[in-house]
């Protein structure tokens, strides 16, 4: 049997797929890395064990079928987007831990750069704001950070990757230094108009040009597997940023067409197809996947804290043991008690971009107890969404007939249906609820013909789940607007 294996190279595990013919699941392999926090709002991994934690998944997956590299037609990389890793081209060792995308440390660099009048130039150029969730300032971070840094740069002895770059450097031995359009559309530094790095943004940022990875696009074969690593000869076909990678596998393949990932963040993106376009409404413009090698572009609304809030539940106030049990605890309760929870750990995504906004829980009682906080926990993922899709509508001036979803958290039927009653519109939720790998397997299946054509992969997916909203408008209304007077205490907490 032949398969494609998807690489899911997450913010908090590594993950390798195995998907047949049918675009069914035959294997999965996960494992979870460690999360670094050496000051207030910074967050780091190591390089190293990412790479390590991926090999190891690709390896046990193909055990897992009882599959050999031969019987893989070609690979898929799918990646968590704008983290950051600078490494020497001579040996591959990293030269710091990367900096991931949710780390906060150069908040001060993007204020000022936005003070100085270049926000307008910079969204012009790249669809993007100037924060520090994008690529740009953490590299000149780390060129101005770690000592003698600059220097090899100006050499041309340092490479910068986001973290496709980084596993395809090491599974080719160093012989590719790549990205896709995706992954180069979230760094600041690339013209997603032209389709091309802009010089003039790498002097704003400060980062030498030689620094950079070759751009490819997102469906093409671009290298074979080194023999060393136990996949040798495996073509690798596919390249996705995580989110990007996800809207190609829910098949939105046309302009209108909008999913939403429930990950670590949440992230809603509607095609809008092959005309650039800039949001009135503080969302990003940003490169879709295309399996057609032309620039296909995409609205986004980010939310930073997804899944991560039930990670906190857990890890932090130990209230659950596992993130699987968060559903049964919130549905403990019939409601939050009146309980909001604002999960902004590392500052508001869209469409406020307040990174300096703090996390709130507000109408604790004495009867609050681990349930409501779980339930308020949840709903505080679906509110987001909905403050998201509020800023898509506001763009478009249609509403979305239903709300594709997708992501760990989607399989959470009670969080789905209270998405669908704070909406107000159907949430749809495919078979395979992996369609961040799936979209990469898709990519790289059809790049090497184990897909005929994109309508091929149309015709074979089958039924989904649909979820009704069944809240009332009045009840919808109050809940929202006490979300709302939440999120504004939320973004003045210091003042």
């Amino acid at each position: 049997m032949a398969f494609i294996l998807a690489l899911d190279q997450g913010t908090t595990s590594s993950r390798a797929i195995l998907f047949d013919e049918a675009g069914a699941i035959a294997a999965v392999a996960q494992h979870e890395f460690e999360q670094f926090y050496p000051q207030a709002g910074w967050v780091e991994h190591d390089p190293t064990e990412i790479l390590t934690s991926q090999l190891a998944c690709a390896v046990e997956v193909l055990g897992k079928a009882e599959a050999r590299p031969r019987d893989v037609a070609a690979i898929g990389i799918t990646n968590q987007r704008e983290t950051v890793i600078v490494w020497e081209r001579e040996t591959g060792h990293a030269i710091h831990p990367a900096i991931v995308w949710q780390d906060r440390r150069t908040a001060a660099h993007c204020s000022a750069l936005e003070e100085s009048g270049l926000g307008d130039e910079i969204s012009s150029r790249t669809g993007l704001v100037i924060d520090p969730y994008f690529s740009a300032t953490k590299v000149r971070w780390i060129l101005d950070n770690v000592p003698g840094a600059r220097a090899k740069a100006v050499r041309g002895e340092l490479a910068f990757g986001t973290v496709d770059s980084w596993l395809i450097w090491h599974l080719t031995s160093g012989s590719h230094h790549v990205t896709d359009v995706t992954n180069a559309s979230r760094t600041l530094l690339y013209n997603i108009v032209k389709g091309e790095w802009d010089s003039e943004l790498l002097r704003i940022f400060g980062i030498p040009e030689s620094m950079l990875p070759r751009v490819v696009w997102s469906s093409e074969r671009v290298g074979e597997v080194t023999t060393t690593l136990g996949l040798g000869g495996i073509p690798i076909a596919g390249i996705a940023g995580d989110q990007q990678a996800a809207l190609f596998g829910q098949l939105c393949w046309s302009a209108g067409e909008a999913k939403n990932t429930y990950g670590t963040g949440c992230f809603l993106l509607q095609n809008i197809g092959t005309q650039f376009m800039r949001s009135r409404h503080r969302l990003i413009t940003t490169l879709a996947a295309s399996a057609r090698q032309r620039l296909e572009y995409a609205f986004e609304g980010s939310i930073f804290i997804g899944g991560a809030v039930v990670q906190w539940l857990r890890d932090n106030l130990k209230i659950i043991t596992s993130s699987t049990e968060v559903e049964a605890l919130a549905a403990s309760v019939p409601d939050t008690g009146g309980l909001v929870f604002v999960p902004a750990f590392v500052g508001l995504g869209a469409p406020h971009w307040d990174p300096h906004a703090g996390g709130l829980m507000i109408g604790l009682r004495r009867d609050t107890n681990p349930g409501h906080i779980a339930r308020a926990a949840l709903e505080s993922i679906a509110f987001q969404v909905a403050d998201v899709l509020e800023a898509v509508h506001s763009e478009t001036g249609a509403p979305l007939g239903a709300l594709r979803v997708d992501g760990g958290a989607a399989v959470n039927d009670l969080m789905m249906q209270f998405q669908a009653d704070v909406l107000g519109v159907p949430v749809v939720r495919p078979r395979v609820t992996e369609t961040t790998a799936l979209g990469a397997a898709y990519l790289a299946g059809l790049a090497t013909g184990f897909w005929p054509s994109p309508d091929a992969l149309r015709a074979q997916r089958s039924s989904d789940v649909r979820f009704e909203p069944k809240m009332s408008i009045g009840e919808r209304d109050e809940r929202r607007a006490h979300w709302q007077r939440a999120v504004e205490r939320s973004r003045n907490w210091t003042e």
